[in-house]
């Protein structure tokens, strides 16, 4: 099997760099079930559960988040 390298995957159009990256997920949702999270990990989902269940209306809908992460700036 070829190498790809970084400069491979950028001399790629962004169509072919995003199918890329969707096979490459692909190979790695095959054996998810092989990942292990840290306890560490597993406190920090819980912790963020309890919070959402707490108060499910508290966090802002993913237009926002978008608009915020792509602007950088409040919405």
């Amino acid at each position: 099997m070829k190498r790809i390298t970084v400069a491979d995957a950028l001399a790629l159009s962004i169509p072919e760099r995003i199918q890329l990256v969707e096979d490459i997920w692909d190979t790695i949702a095959l054996k998810a079930d092989a990942m292990e999270l840290s306890d560490g990990e597993k406190r920090i989902i819980d912790e963020r559960l309890k919070a959402y269940q707490g108060d499910p209306g508290a966090g802002d809908l993913w237009d926002k988040v978008y608009k915020r992460v792509i602007t950088g700036h409040g919405v």
